[in-house]
């Protein structure tokens, strides 16, 4: 393993040769695939040549060594990217985003760093996560105003029962 991560719900491993396992509760797809409970790593299918993974409450997002970002469970507050509220069982591509050298998983928001030092974010902003000056959700990536020269970002989590 080169990598673990986990949030509430579920936890995700990627491996050297750049696959990406998940296991826990699989309440809205957040291990890749549909059901509830995995109790064993069970391989997140369509995603080949990741280089770092998140997980978020009830989602997942890997980023890929061309520097594009996949995403993939619960999206009720726009999490997944993707320009809509849609959940997804598989890993879709993140809408508009690439040159991607890191990302991160809040609770139900997303952060990555480009590789010209931007930040971008998208998902829940009710307390401006975000940070775009605003409290309104996005379901597509946002430049976070006046973030440049950073070259890597992590997010602080708080457990929340749903």
């Amino acid at each position: 393993m080169t990598a673990v991560t986990g949030d509430t719900y579920h936890s995700m491993a990627l491996k050297s040769d750049g696959t990406v396992w998940a296991w826990g509760y699989n309440t809205d797809g957040q291990l890749g695939t549909t059901g509830k409970s995995v109790y064993r790593p069970l391989q997140v299918t369509g995603l080949t040549g990741v280089t770092a993974i998140a997980a978020g409450q009830v989602f997942s997002l890997a980023l890929k060594s061309d520097g594009t970002v996949w995403a993939w469970g619960d999206n009720q507050s726009g999490e997944l990217g993707t320009g809509t509220l849609t959940n997804s069982s598989t890993p879709v591509q993140v809408t508009g985003l690439t040159g991607v050298t890191a990302i991160a998983a809040g609770q139900v928001f997303s952060l990555a760093v480009k590789s010209d030092g931007t930040v971008w974010a998208w998902g829940n902003n009710d307390n401006r996560e975000l940070g775009n000056g605003t409290t309104t959700n996005s379901s597509t990536p946002v430049v976070v105003p006046g973030a440049t020269g950073v070259t890597n970002i992590l997010v602080g989590a708080t457990t929340v029962w749903r």
